[in-house]
């Protein structure tokens, strides 16, 4: 099912009284979310994220805009009206009812039409249980469970009145890295055997961009960037989106451009075409370096780091934003690091140039 937000807006009551404008947590959201795909809604804490799930699935009515699932207009019909299934970050389960009963609670409380007889529950149950690979767990307490274990439950809980639209809030907060990971694998294989249209909201940019069909990229209830995951780390709109996505973080160098060649500090790195003589913000991702013998950025070796696969660069220079910089490079380049200095050749895909002031991405070709 497709989702469409018109011009939705979300504004709160500042706490603060001697501010009068009010807190806009979700601000003027237009965009359509494709059928059957899994969305990640990807933002710093505090950016509006779980409000604007929280819309959708009907728990919050918008200051203004619309809500359409399809061609529906759900604005202003009620949460469980919706056919929304909702995950939250804490499992919410019931401490003294089974695993089965617990999944089963939701079809519970159907009417009319909808009611189903026990023999249809226990069939329903039993199908959402092996979906999510816990139908050998029916009979026990949430308390005889694992955090990931409980997780499924939930997710099981979620799915098993067959929603139109799955909302995942932070699912994964709770759990251990490795639950994490093996969890959020399964929320992959879930949604693509369902076919359901997911909303997936985190932090946690590693979550989003390995199960994701696409993200948005929110900051201070504002979208930033809608693509696919490996767009928007190639591609970043402003130097925000380039700064929240990747791990190790982007480097980020206070530059110029004058006559056509991009400096860093004193070291013309790069000459390029499309910018004009400005004061502007690079950002080169960690494997965007070249260890060059006579290579035109220089930086300040500090040391060679060994992480599992990857070997990194430690290094400084003055127009760095921070106190290090980080290079990802081969062990055959690692081999030949020695000295007090590093020199470098950047490779232009891998770098970055933003507005100064205002931290939009300013486009250029390589000369």
């Amino acid at each position: 099912m497709q989702i469409r937000l018109e011009h939705l807006t979300k504004r709160f009551p500042n706490r603060n009284k001697k501010i009068k404008e009010d807190v806009i947590a979700v601000n003027d959201f237009d965009l359509t979310l494709p059928d059957g795909k899994l969305i990640g809604l990807l933002g710093p804490s505090g950016c509006g994220k779980s409000t604007a799930l929280n819309l959708i699935c009907g728990l919050l009515e918008p200051s203004s805009g619309r809500i359409f699932f399809d061609d529906d207009d759900v604005t202003s019909i009620p949460a469980e009206r919706r056919g929304v299934g909702l995950v939250f970050q804490s499992y919410a389960l019931y401490p003294h009812l089974t695993v089965e009963r617990n999944i089963r609670y939701p079809l519970e409380n159907l009417k009319g039409d909808k009611k189903l007889t026990k023999e249809q529950m226990k069939e329903k149950v039993l199908q959402a249980a092996k979906l999510v690979q816990i139908d050998e767990l029916l009979e026990r307490k949430p308390n005889e469970l694992s955090g990931g274990q409980q997780q499924r439950v939930a997710i099981a809980r979620a799915l098993v009145k067959t929603p139109r639209v799955l909302l995942l809030d932070e699912p994964l907060s709770n759990l251990d890295a490795r639950l994490r990971l093996q969890t959020r694998e399964e929320i992959r294989r879930i949604q693509k055997e369902t076919g359901i249209t997911t909303i997936f909201v985190t932090h946690d940019q590693d979550e989003a961009m390995s199960i994701s069909d696409t993200i948005i990229v929110m900051n201070a209830g504002v979208i930033q960037q809608v693509d696919k995951p490996q767009d928007v780390y190639d591609n970043p709109v402003n130097l925000f989106v380039a700064k929240f996505l990747g791990t190790p973080a982007i480097n980020v160098f206070d530059g110029k451009v004058e006559d056509g060649v991009l400096y860093i500090g004193k070291d013309a790195v790069l000459k390029l075409s499309g910018i004009g003589n400005r004061p502007v913000k690079v950002g080169i991702r960690p494997e965007g370096f070249n260890p060059e013998e006579n290579g035109p950025f220089v930086c300040d070796l500090d040391r060679v780091e060994v992480m599992c696969r990857d070997i990194s660069v430690v290094s400084r220079h003055e127009g760095s934003e921070t106190d290090i910089i980080r290079s990802i490079i081969t062990s055959e380049h690692a081999k030949k690091m020695k000295g007090e200095k590093v020199r470098f050749s950047l490779k232009p895909e891998k770098v970055h140039i933003f507005d100064k002031e205002t931290g939009e991405r300013l486009y250029f070709e390589t000369v």
